[in-house]
């Protein structure tokens, strides 16, 4: 089979490969919602070279391939993906503060609680609001993760990124767009690492605001279940969840999956929901708040392997 391998098999065979490869690795394991088929082949690289490597190899040889966080705004269909899904491992997953005592430069592949924890004891203030947020850093770079009135971007001093057929680029904040919930990045662009400003306060101050974003989330979100987080974008002037609320869907069911009766932006996943239940519920969402308001949401949401 080797003297048949094609060249990006042959780099995902080679036990030099840095980083970890498995054959039809069920995503429901590498995601928030449990959902998800199995991804031909499921790749943690562990180092920029094993990164790039595989990427231009996918290129190269036009093979569909994905980068994934922790999973956690993702749907994967249940026929799963045909393609390579890449994570990011060892050398994206630290991070440090600068010289200045006032920024911190961080792996795309960080845990982002892990980075406003790290901010918090040194009484840095700037990231309150990502609180409780789950996923890694590159996933809410992309996404701009936030609120209209706080986000990630406004942190953001400068990225770093790699796109296969360019090469590797160092991006000022200016660079990028940080809008709602959306970025200029670029759908090849993958980010590897991030210099956040940040600035000296009263960590009593931080642990009050901390505190307060927690509690908040918590009482207002189900996280006692499995879901991708926030499923629409807030219209303009709008709230997603008022909307959906009015229209009367709270608590609607496809299979194993339900419309939040605490969240109306939320899709759980009540116990053995599949993709196909959650896209049909997103589907029915969609038409009924455009039938009841003239209002088209657009989805958060990421979907993988969706034909």
């Amino acid at each position: 089979m080797a003297a048949h391998a094609t060249p990006l098999e042959a780099l995902l065979m080679n036990p030099a490969f840095d980083g970890e490869v498995m054959l039809a690795e069920p995503m429901s394991a590498h995601t928030t919602y449990r959902i998800g088929g199995p991804a031909r082949w499921f790749v943690r690289a562990d180092s920029l070279s094993a990164l790039t490597g595989l990427l231009d190899a996918c290129a190269n040889q036009r093979m569909s391939w994905a980068m994934v966080g922790r999973g956690s705004n993702l749907l994967v269909a249940d026929s799963g993906f045909d393609g390579v899904v890449v994570t990011l491992g060892r050398d994206f997953r630290a991070f440090r503060v600068q010289e200045d005592g006032l920024s911190i430069s961080a792996g795309a592949g960080v845990l982002l609680s892990a980075v406003v924890q790290e901010a918090f004891k040194r009484s840095l203030a700037g990231l309150e609001f990502a609180v409780g947020t789950p996923g890694n850093l590159g996933g809410a770079l992309r996404m701009n993760a936030g609120s209209a009135d706080e986000y990630i971007g406004s942190r953001v001093v400068s990225v770093t990124v790699y796109t296969p057929g360019v090469g590797m680029r160092k991006l000022q904040a200016s660079d990028v767009k940080w809008g709602y919930r959306a970025t200029s990045f670029a759908l090849d662009d993958v980010i590897l690492e991030c210099e956040l400003a940040l600035e000296g306060a009263d960590p009593f101050f931080i642990r009050g605001k901390m505190e307060a974003n927690l509690k908040r989330r918590k009482a207002s979100q189900p996280l006692d279940l499995p879901s991708c987080g926030s499923v629409f974008r807030n219209p303009p002037g709008e709230s997603a969840a008022r909307l959906i609320d009015k229209a009367g869907l709270k608590g609607t069911k496809c299979g194993g999956a339900q419309v939040s009766n605490k969240h109306a932006n939320f899709i759980v996943n009540t116990g053995g929901a599949s993709a196909a239940d959650v896209r049909q519920l997103i589907d029915t969402v969609k038409a009924r708040v455009f039938e009841s308001y003239g209002i088209q949401l657009t989805t958060e949401v990421r979907f993988l392997g969706f034909r």
